[in-house]
């Protein structure tokens, strides 16, 4: 249980993925694309606002944020983005991050002393609310992630989807912790005795999926389902974008095979893309832009910046975190690598 609580907690913040360096095999799912498919992937990421980069300043007078678009699993590539960012984090007044080793600490407290977080003990069990075909297709994904039919079967909707999105070799693999780019990052600032400071409480997971309706619920399942016997390749082929820094061609990558191996309406799928966006990343990205924007406030007044670590994908678009830092009066560029 302990690997999928981990599973879990790094699949919903970013841009998870793990790469055969970690001893997964998988191929890089963009070289099978067709050359139609290329152009549309092309043409959904062409106008998006900082669609390109991990690595960004943002700075208003002496106000100075330096943002790191994370990847939540280890991978030996991390060193480049360690070389350049380490010394800023040395430097910096506190690191942001999107949950600090406290409120890591406190989920997973919570999530094994309440197991009704996950699990509904009353409620229609999955079975009686998918088909059979549906439910025996979940069982299968959920045993290949270790995970049983008969634990499976009462698991929260949103939990048993978030979890199909998890590479099976992933999860296999983790050995009680998870050395993703976030955490090297914190140790960074803690060998250093920089404040880790979090962006938002540690049961904003919850917060996350309060309020959707029952067929929302049930409908994330459908929707993940299609490509849950590729997770291993998705696995390979996100870590690899991301290391590339095409960060919105993850994005529009999962619309384009969501919509290609459909289970549900092109519509509700569509509505399925639009209802994870608005609660995984735009809502988020304008909570935590406040806090960025007082963190260097602060940190100016003693001559110094922060640093800002989150997944890839809060980076860029029109509600991403660098174009509502823009709207407030910064300018955002690059950094080189």
């Amino acid at each position: 249980m302990r690997k999928t609580l981990i599973a879990l907690v790094v699949s919903l913040f970013g841009a998870g993925a793990v790469h055969a360096a970690n001893g997964c095999e998988g191929q890089n799912l963009f070289d099978q694309l067709d050359p139609d498919d290329r152009r549309e992937l092309e043409d959904a990421t062409a106008g998006v606002p900082f669609r390109r980069g991990i690595l960004w300043r943002a700075r208003r007078g002496d106000q100075q944020i330096t943002l790191v678009g994370t990847y939540h699993f280890d991978d030996p590539r991390h060193r480049d983005t360690l070389a350049v960012i380490a010394p800023r984090i040395r430097d910096a007044s506190a690191l942001y991050v999107e949950a600090g080793p406290e409120e890591e600490a406190q989920l997973t407290r919570a999530l094994q002393s309440d197991p009704s977080l996950m699990i509904d003990p009353e409620g229609p069990t999955l079975p009686e609310r998918l088909s059979e075909e549906e439910w025996q297709e979940l069982a299968i994904a959920m045993e290949d992630r270790g995970t049983p039919a008969v634990v499976a079967s009462r698991m929260r909707p949103w939990y048993a989807a978030m979890i199909l999105g998890v590479s099976p070799c992933m999860i296999r693999s983790m050995n009680g912790e998870v050395e993703g780019l976030d955490r090297q990052l914190v140790e960074v600032a803690q060998q250093g005795d920089v404040p880790v400071r979090a962006l938002e409480p540690w049961d904003t997971i919850f917060d996350i999926f309060a309020g959707l309706s029952p067929k929302d619920e049930i409908d994330m399942i459908r929707a993940a389902l299609p490509s849950a016997s590729l997770a291993d390749d998705y696995a390979v082929t996100l870590a690899d974008a991301y290391f590339a820094g095409d960060v919105w061609k993850i994005w529009e990558f999962g619309r384009l095979e969501a919509l290609r191996n459909a289970a549900l309406p092109k519509a509700e799928i569509e509505r399925q893309m639009e209802l994870a966006q608005t609660r995984l990343m735009d809502n988020r990205n304008r909570a935590w832009v406040a806090p960025l924007v007082e963190g260097a406030e602060d940190a100016a007044r003693d001559g110094k910046g922060i640093v800002a670590g989150f997944g890839a994908l809060h980076l860029p678009g029109e509600n991403g975190v660098l174009a509502l830092l823009a709207r407030e009066g910064f300018a955002v560029t690059p950094i080189d690598g």
